[in-house]
């Protein structure tokens, strides 16, 4: 099965280019992103500061199956409502280093609307890892629940 989210990674290069067409309005989309309690649903993640504002910051933390707890940060660079975030992101206690990303919110129809993420890693080394996890499948899970969130909820 094609996964909706695609994820495009130039050989070479230390950058991915995440694209998802979604079936809601932009303003649905991007309250996907900074509501933290529509946050916590679809990313399945514990929220535990989100200032979506230029210099804002944000702090995530999830539990994995054995009970262990993982941490994600990052400060927030700029924000647009129903545009743009750019941000840090970084996996606490993990070998990775810190990644910027760029999100792009699009407006396609009254009903339909486009995320791009553009992600840059410190080296393609550092991509080419994040890649051999089962990184597509789970973002692309967490994407369909973002989709399914709105759908159950009208």
């Amino acid at each position: 099965m094609e996964l909706k989210t695609k994820i495009h990674a130039e050989e070479g290069k230390q950058e991915l280019v995440i694209t998802r067409e979604f079936d809601l309005p932009l303003e649905l989309l991007f309250k996907a992103y900074v509501e933290p309690e529509i946050v916590e649903q679809w990313m399945g993640t514990k929220v535990l500061k989100l200032e979506n504002k230029k210099h804002g910051s944000y702090q995530f933390e999830t539990t994995d199956p054995k009970g262990n707890k993982h941490g994600f940060n990052g400060t927030i660079h700029e924000f647009t409502p129903n545009q743009n975030i750019t941000r840090t992101f970084e996996m606490e206690n993990t070998p990775f280093p810190v990644q910027l990303e760029f999100l792009e919110f699009e407006e396609l129809s009254e009903n339909t609307s486009k995320l791009r993420m553009h992600v840059i890693y410190k080296s393609v080394a550092h991509r080419d890892q994040i890649l051999q996890l089962p990184f597509a499948q789970g973002i692309n899970i967490a994407h369909n629940r973002l989709q399914n969130f709105f759908n159950t909820s009208k």
